[in-house]
């Protein structure tokens, strides 16, 4: 099997040639990418000294990164890992593994075993992994344990097979629930975390970026949960309906009149956007499906032209 692994990176000079050399000793006929993302300091200089293939990458943000790489890169195994040394080399072998025995994407998974929260020092970066698993869990019915990490790996077909979008820090994100939505086989694989070396600060703005991939699931959600989404508007619009035109029908039983002029138009007005929302969510819903149908097939024909490459 031929393993690559992707190392994006944006002034990393303090780790990055650790890294390298680390994944280097434990995978030594692997091929090591190091994409430089606009550094201003020697991190592009220092991996290739260690060995690395250095290219770069001018559009800023791991996002735009990480689609670079899974376009120019070819391998069976892909193993993609921060720069910044939290993540131990050496217990790279059982995410291999996992892709060997067929998984899709597997998740290095910093939270079971309490390591990230014992080494992270920043609280408001656990609250926000929280956050975000509890949302995408809830939100794809799933109950994957670790959906920020940087750790990971994936088979050839996930990479060939899907579109990445997000620009920056939301890559993690996207690829997430993008391998949810179209039920790539995901593997968790309890890692140990380590803190960043001193001297070494993240790129991770906590609000900034955690409110862009607030946004970013979101609108995925809406991408590939129309129905849902729509339906819980719907069900809002409903309510407010309700609440708004119960005491004008009641007054109308009454009296035969109505007086709340306004109410009433009001409430037929958030009914009628209760029913709309509700059409709008079945009608993207059934385009939803038609859209994940082409893409197994998408991916079926992918696969058959991968075997044919091979005889």
């Amino acid at each position: 099997m031929k393993v690559a692994v992707l190392i994006p990176c944006y002034n990393e000079e303090l780790t990055v040639e650790k890294v390298v050399s680390d994944f280097r000793q434990q995978l030594p006929e692997a091929d090591i990418y190091v994409y430089d993302n606009n550094s201003k300091d020697r991190t592009g200089e220092l991996a290739l000294k260690a060995g690395a293939i250095v290219r770069k990458e001018t559009q800023q943000g791991k996002g735009n990164v990480v689609r670079t790489m899974f376009r120019e890169i070819d391998a069976d195994c892909y193993v993609m890992v921060d720069g910044d040394d939290t993540y131990p080399a050496e217990e790279v072998h059982g995410l291999i593994k996992e892709v060997e025995e067929g998984a899709d994407m597997v998740i290095g998974d910093r939270l079971s075993n309490g390591t990230y929260y014992a080494e992270n020092k920043r609280g408001f970066h656990n609250l926000g992994n929280n956050l975000v698993r509890g949302l995408i869990n809830r939100l794809f019915d799933n109950d994957i344990q670790d959906i920020m990490t940087g750790y990971r790996a994936f088979s050839k077909r996930f990479v060939k097979t899907i579109a990445v979008m997000s620009p920056g820090f939301e890559i993690e994100t996207e690829l997430t629930i993008t391998a949810l939505v179209y039920r790539y086989h995901i593997a968790n694989v309890p890692i140990t975390y380590r803190d960043r070396p001193e001297g070494s600060s993240s790129k991770l703005s906590t609000f900034k970026d955690g409110f862009k991939v607030l946004v970013k699931l979101f609108d995925l959600w809406k991408d590939y949960r129309p129905l849902l989404f729509f339906s819980f508007f719907s069900l809002v619009f409903l309510i407010l309906g309700l609440l708004t035109g119960i005491p004008v029908i009641t007054e109308f039983i009454a009296t035969s009149y109505v007086s709340k002029v306004p109410s009433a138009i009001l409430a037929s007005s958030l009914c009628v956007l209760a029913f709309l929302s509700l059409m709008l969510g079945l009608i993207l819903d059934h385009e939803r499906n038609v859209e994940k149908r082409e893409h197994e097939l998408d991916v079926l024909g992918w696969e058959e032209a991968e075997r044919r490459n091979k005889k």
